[in-house]
């Protein structure tokens, strides 16, 4: 069966192993359920998820006028400590800002590739962790606004890395965690006027992939280079899609492209 879609990230269901859905025209693609069927995709060009012309896509799905104009895409995203809605004070839209940074976010560690710290919103739990492939994760700090999660995660990047490394967590390749220790190391470092936020102690949740076989050695899907693949879909973690041949295709970091794809 073919399918055309423009590419936004997978969206995915906490299951034993993780459930996968694309988003199509007129449809949506159990991605989980193609595995070892080989896949066909062809590069049909961009289109900016914002304005939807068909731009260049510059970072995030967007064009680059409007990457640096939507709300969306503001510095604010990657660097939630720079939030400033609950000062009621604007960075490039008030009120979307103040639908986003004023809900309830957490602060976690993960661990896919080696233990790392990181922010979401409460909603996004535990879909930011299945994007990230992480393999376990634990909410330590639970926080009213994202300025607040910012502040914490900033404070614990002195002991903690912020990132993953794709390539070991794609060859399934993580250290062993003390979740103890990683916690009593958290609470140390942690602000004073934060410490009322942090949650009680819970086991950290355990996250399964639709894995059949691990790359050996990663080679990455361009799409621009390689506007035309064919390979047999053996696995799917983080926003990835592993290939027999060892290729991987980050979904994630090719919103904006448009894509034919089939399933044989």
């Amino acid at each position: 069966m073919t399918y055309h879609a423009l590419l936004r990230k997978m969206t995915t269901e906490l299951h034993s192993p993780i459930r996968y859905f694309l988003d199509c025209e007129n449809d949506v693609l159990l991605l989980h359920d193609c595995l070892n069927r080989n896949i066909s995709i062809k590069w049909e060009g961009t289109q900016c998820l914002h304005c939807q012309q068909e731009k260049p896509i510059f970072r995030q799905g967007f064009c680059q006028s409007c990457f640096f104009e939507i709300p969306q895409a503001g510095d604010w995203i990657m660097r939630p400590e720079l939030s400033k809605a609950h000062l009621d004070i604007e960075d490039r839209d008030l009120t979307y800002e103040k639908k986003v940074q004023l809900q309830p976010h957490v602060v976690y560690l993960a661990v896919s590739s080696h233990l790392k710290v990181g922010i979401t919103r409460k909603s996004q739990v535990p879909t930011r962790w299945i994007d990230q492939g992480a393999h376990q994760a634990i909410t330590l700090l639970e926080v009213p606004n994202r300025y607040l999660s910012g502040v914490a995660e900033v404070a614990m990047k002195v002991i903690f890395s912020d990132k993953t490394n794709w390539r070991k967590m794609l060859q399934n390749e993580s250290e062993v965690v003390d979740w103890k220790l990683a916690r009593e190391q958290f609470i140390l470092f942690l602000p004073d006027e934060l410490l009322p936020y942090l949650q009680f102690k819970r086991p950290p949740l355990d996250l399964q992939y639709p894995v059949n076989q691990y790359p050996k050695k990663v080679k990455s899907l361009n799409l621009t280079k390689t506007p035309n693949f064919e390979s047999k879909l053996v696995g799917i973690k983080g926003q990835y899609l592993i290939f027999e041949d060892q290729t991987v295709f980050n979904v994630r970091s090719n919103e904006g492209h448009r894509i034919q794809l089939t399933i044989h």
